[in-house]
């Protein structure tokens, strides 16, 4: 029989239970799961929905204070508000001024009536830099603001995106602004000034001011408030707000006397004239500022432990959640065992684990059996399971019933060492037959008579004659089941006696996205944070993700970036085109030190790697996966977004006691990232990581997204494909400076460009003509 990947273990299961009469079958759960349908709801902030006749105008700082990066998150935070608001004509009108040392309107009430079209324009918006002239924005706003529409009463919302450091009077304006039935809410950019900003902020104060880099709190709190002040309905039914204690925190310089130092101060007659002066040093440090919070919330669907066998269950919203399972309980959705393996046999895998085999090819038989512990045993199966491997020589690596408990035979497995020797089947089985079923009896004075089955897992055809040592094992009662390439199958035939219990397999064997085309980054945090011990973990963890890939020019393409405080490419998407290349290169990446800064490593895979000039390829899913521990997570937030922008899967894969929050703002999805507890674990998520990526690149993918042309090329989509519009370039992605420009006729002739020799020789002939 030849079988796919997703098949080979249940026909290795059917052929388990098909030997003896010891079998008593076995039992499927059937699971109806369609992802595609699933909500991904993170908060109740993103199901959360102002529809009503309103007024709201948002007021960005832009001055030299907040900086250009703080600009950008002010901007990314006005774009997922907009998100919230049910904008047209006749419901939310939505208005931008910008103001640093003056106001400027860059968007009217009555510009934009559709939410794309606004999107848009606000993306176009410019930061300018300056003072921060607080006092003169809300005066604009006062008399300018707020052009009447047909219906005077609709409620009129301004929303200030600001650090809180105004110059200039500001207290009067934000007064006079209130009393005319304004209602003012704050959003902290960067490092607020919490203080001036609750002074602004309409009463309640605590239910008007936000912080920028917590999107989704602003937004599920814009929404409260609006709710509260009877503005709109956006509470979803079945949530509730709740008042909650909460820290807002800025960083602020300050100043601590070291000691004090004799310094001159001058003479006094013949003497000079000295004193103690004191010693300053000035440090950053967190200030911490407690208020009351009010938010929506949802009941959890968690609450009612819907996991079963110590599953984690992780909650995605309104009536949403997975559960994430422990090892020995497959993938389905409550944790429940797939398959319930209800044979008394003997039954022992041997694994080949020669230089023809590869490494790689090595990796994905681990990977298989991992698979097989998952889906089918339990701790109560009567089953007894043990390990072999061989190359030239063959070795038992665990004993029959040594580990009864999923959990400690998949860390077997995991152990299991390439051996890169020639491949001798023949004598492995005879090995195996003669000191790999040896077991203690069951009770003192009763033989353990169990049926005997051995699963031989091998991928190049054998050194030496296996003919006679496979009728010596059968001879011996050894049910001998093969799983091999499909070219091996005459082989395997010869070894098993029986064609049905022979499975074969097109290479490459167990890739997850086999035919599912991916461009997909990792992204390493190589910081001391993590130290070398911890990075050669996170080296192994790509690595045996790696294998489940068919990694070539047409499938899946593989790339790697490291980081500190600064990202290095390993290599690109187009460096590698196979797995063994990929499993080399991944081997030499280097640890970095340092810091971690994980936004500018989000900002190097944005630019420098999922682009077309980097080997990145339109028309196929993008995915970046972040491997860290959650330090130096601070600026990755806005740089995730443009990745997701552009068309980019972002999953994040957490060690440690990380900031979860963090994780969830870089992901963009709760159900896209993964929390392990340490390092040694990450070998248990390898198959979470690989099943979420694959279910991610099925979907449909927009070829314009990212942009594959370069040099400010436009993509225009075309008949289910694309062109790039070019201006100044040419070539299909816009990648070759264009060898003439374009004339017009009433332009001048350009003048002739001359060179610097013949611009001398001008010079000097004027010159010696003057001398005459």
């Amino acid at each position: 029989m030849n079988v796919n990947e997703s098949c080979c273990v249940l026909f290795l299961y059917h052929s388990l239970c098909s030997l003896s009469s010891a079998c008593s079958g076995f039992a499927v759960q059937e699971i109806q799961t369609d992802h595609e349908t699933i909500l991904k709801i993170n908060a109740a902030g993103q199901i959360m929905q102002c529809s009503a006749a309103m007024d709201v105008l948002f007021v960005m700082d832009g001055s030299y204070s907040v900086g250009k990066g703080g600009f950008e998150r002010s901007r990314h935070c006005v774009l997922k508000l907009c998100e919230a608001l049910d904008i047209g004509p006749d419901m939310v009108r939505v208005g931008v001024l910008l103001f640093s040392s003056s106001p400027r309107l860059e968007i009217s009430l009555d510009s934009y009536g559709s939410r794309e079209e606004l999107r848009k324009r606000i993306k176009k918006i410019q930061y300018r830099g300056g003072s921060t002239q607080t006092g003169l924005a809300l005066k604009y706003v006062l008399k300018k603001g707020f052009p009447s529409r047909h219906n005077s009463t609709v409620p009129r919302v301004v929303v200030l995106l600001s650090d809180g450091k105004s110059q200039g009077a500001v207290q009067l304006a934000a007064s006079e602004l209130k009393q005319t039935g304004v209602s003012l809410f704050a959003v902290g950019l960067r490092y607020p000034r919490w203080e001036e900003l609750h002074s602004l902020a309409s009463i309640p104060t605590e239910s008007h001011v936000f912080f920028a880099e917590h999107v989704l709190d602003a937004v599920n709190g814009l929404c409260t408030a609006l709710t509260a002040a009877s503005a709109c309905s956006a509470v979803p039914s079945g949530c509730r707000v709740e008042s909650y204690p909460c820290v807002q925190k800025t960083l602020e310089t300050v100043k601590e006397l070291q000691g004090s130092f004799m310094c001159w101060k001058g003479t006094r007659g013949y003497f000079p004239y000295t004193s103690l002066c004191p010693y300053y040093r000035y440090t950053n440090a967190y200030k911490p500022f407690p208020t009351v919070c009010h938010r929506t919330v949802c009941s959890d669907p968690c609450d009612s432990q819907p996991c079963q066998n110590g599953g984690t269950c992780v909650s995605e919203g309104l009536g949403k959640y997975h559960c994430e399972c422990p090892t020995g309980y497959g993938s389905d959705p409550s944790c429940a065992p797939l398959l319930t393996l209800d044979c008394s046999v003997d039954m022992l895998f041997l694994v080949e684990s020669s230089s023809a085999l590869t490494l790689e090819g090595f990796l994905r038989f681990k990977s298989f059996l991992k698979r097989f512990v998952q889906a089918v045993l339990t701790s109560e199966a009567p089953v007894k399971v043990g390990l072999a491997q061989y190359s030239a020589e063959a070795r038992v690596e665990a004993r029959l019933g040594q580990y009864r408990d999923p959990v400690k035979l998949a860390q077997a497995v995991e152990a299991l060492r390439y051996q890169s020797r020639e491949a001798k089947t023949g004598e492995a089985l005879r090995y195996v037959t003669r000191h790999g079923f040896q077991s203690s009896p069951v009770y003192a004075d009763v033989q353990d008579d169990l049926p005997r089955v051995l699963v031989l897992l091998t991928g190049t055809p054998s050194a030496d004659a296996v003919v006679e040592p496979a009728k010596y094992a059968r001879d011996r009662e050894v049910f001998i089941i093969g799983i091999a390439p499909d070219r091996m199958k005459a082989e395997v035939n010869n070894i098993t006696g029986n064609p049905q219990r022979t499975i074969t397999f097109m290479p490459p064997f167990l890739a997850c996205c086999l035919g599912q085309a991916v461009d997909l980054v990792f992204v390493l945090d190589a910081s001391g944070n993590v130290g070398k011990d911890n990075f050669v973990h996170l080296q192994d963890f790509v690595r045996s993700v790696s294998v489940q890939f068919d990694v070539n020019r047409d499938v899946a393409q593989l790339g790697l970036v490291v980081f500190g405080r600064r990202p290095v490419t390993v290599f690109q998407l187009d460096g590698h085109a196979s797995g063994s290349a990929v499993l080399a290169a991944v081997s030499k990446a280097p640890f970095l030190g340092g810091r971690a800064s994980t936004g500018s490593a989000l900002l190097h895979v944005h630019s420098h790697s999922l682009t077309v000039g980097r080997g990145a390829r339109p028309g196929v899913a993008k995915a970046v996966v972040v491997l860290t521990d959650g330090s130096g997570a601070e600026d990755a937030a806005v740089p995730a977004q443009q990745l997701r922008d552009s068309g980019a899967a972002v999953f994040v894969v957490g060690t440690g006691d990380t900031q979860h929050d963090g994780l969830v703002r870089i992901a963009g999805s709760e159900d896209h990232v993964i929390v392990v507890p340490s390092y040694e674990d990450l070998k248990y998520s390898e198959d979470v990581l690989v099943q979420l990526v694959c279910a991610d690149a099925k979907k449909t993918v927009d070829p314009c997204r990212p942009n594959p042309c370069m040099n400010d090329g436009v993509c225009v989509l075309s008949n289910r494909s694309y062109r790039c519009d070019c201006q100044g370039w040419e070539g299909p992605h816009c990648e070759t400076r264009a060898r003439r420009l374009p004339s017009r006729g009433d332009l001048p002739r350009a003048a002739r460009q001359r060179s610097p020799q013949h611009l001398y020789r001008e010079q000097r002939r004027g010159h010696v003509g003057r001398l005459q």
